[in-house]
């Protein structure tokens, strides 16, 4: 891919080998490993504006496309052709599409959006999908079939998942919330929480009762459910041990008299802002993803990329105690 436009995260899969790179652009290419040589395929998006989110389905054989023209493309392989098609579900949401994740049943999809809303629907494709996939789906549904909306959050609503098993569903609200929902279908049941930080920008399912958050407070936040199903903040993840409360207000005090008489410099600026924050990562952290193996019930490594331009690993192995013994 040639230009100089943003390009968003690459999506890859070890069994099929198939890597999409997403560009703002309204294209999308799909890379296979063929004869020690990457190959790129087109995939036909049929969108007017810029694609936001790639994901593939657990099966591998579709991926999901969220995007700013407020629909969501359903892709999959057409042998004749040899591309990429996608069939749209459209006219569903009312702005951009920020996230999308699928079910471990391959069939349905939920997707958050900027219009605060959560919503699940049915991607059964005919050729594509067996009929006992679809039978794992809560109802005979048909693609494009709304099966939930979610009007917890008055914010944009961002990084959506699900639980290893899909019992249970995760989304968070640009208004330091996250939601978590089970039973998902006609009568779910719903839980809020709210911290007092910074907004979280994804989600990351480590287990059936932990879930890790990442987003603008630049460290990775651990939630947890009880025995009676009540989710809760537990604690941060590598956070460094903050500053003292009378250092942390004179170096703001200097850094904004600095700023009046323009006397600071760029270095001393950002060094202070790295201390703040403490940590691995030094600005928003907006992608979470697993490194363990696909369908796994647990997830004991993952990894964390910000928009400091790091990326970091993550073990959990040695960390079962700090977390409650939940993981």
């Amino acid at each position: 891919m040639t230009g100089t436009r943003k390009l968003q995260p690459l999506i890859y899969f070890e069994e099929i080998v198939h890597l999409g790179n997403l560009a703002l652009r309204f294209m999308l290419y799909v890379w296979s490993l063929e004869a020690g040589e990457w190959v790129p395929t087109l995939v036909i998006l049929r969108l007017n504006r810029a694609a936001l989110c790639v994901q593939w389905s657990p099966k591998e054989n579709k991926f999901a496309v969220g995007s700013g023209a407020k629909t969501v493309c359903i892709c999959y392989y057409e042998q004749e052709n040899n591309w990429w098609v996608s069939k749209l579900i459209r006219k569903r949401h009312e702005s951009s599409v920020t996230s999308v994740a699928w079910h471990p049943n391959n069939i349905l999809l939920a997707t958050t959006s900027t219009d605060g809303k959560c919503r699940v629907f049915s991607t059964f494709i005919k050729g594509v999908d067996t009929k006992d996939s679809k039978a794992a789906s809560p109802a005979e549904t048909k693609f494009g079939e709304q099966i939930l909306q979610l009007d917890l959050s008055y914010s944009w609503a961002f990084g959506v998942k699900w639980s290893p098993t899909g019992n249970t569903l995760a989304y968070v609200g640009h208004s330091s919330m996250i939601y978590f929902v089970d039973d998902v279908g006609p009568s779910p049941l719903a839980q809020s929480v709210a911290f007092r930080d910074l907004p979280l920008r994804d989600v990351l399912f480590i287990s059936e009762k932990m879930v890790i958050g990442v987003g603008y407070d630049s460290n990775p936040m651990v939630f947890a459910s009880d025995d009676t199903g009540i989710w809760s903040f537990i604690r941060y993840i590598g956070e460094k041990k903050a500053a003292s409360s009378n250092s942390s207000y004179s170096s703001q005090f200097s850094e904004a008299f600095g700023k009046f008489y323009g006397s600071q410099s760029k270095s001393a600026t950002a060094n202070d802002a790295s201390e703040s924050r403490g940590g691995v990562h030094d600005n928003c952290i907006n992608s979470i993803v697993s490194l363990s193996k696909a369908g796994s019930p647990k997830v004991m490594r993952f990894s964390t990329s910000g928009l400091d331009g790091k990326i970091a690993i993550w073990d959990l192995e040695n960390m079962e105690q700090e977390l409650g013994n939940q993981v």
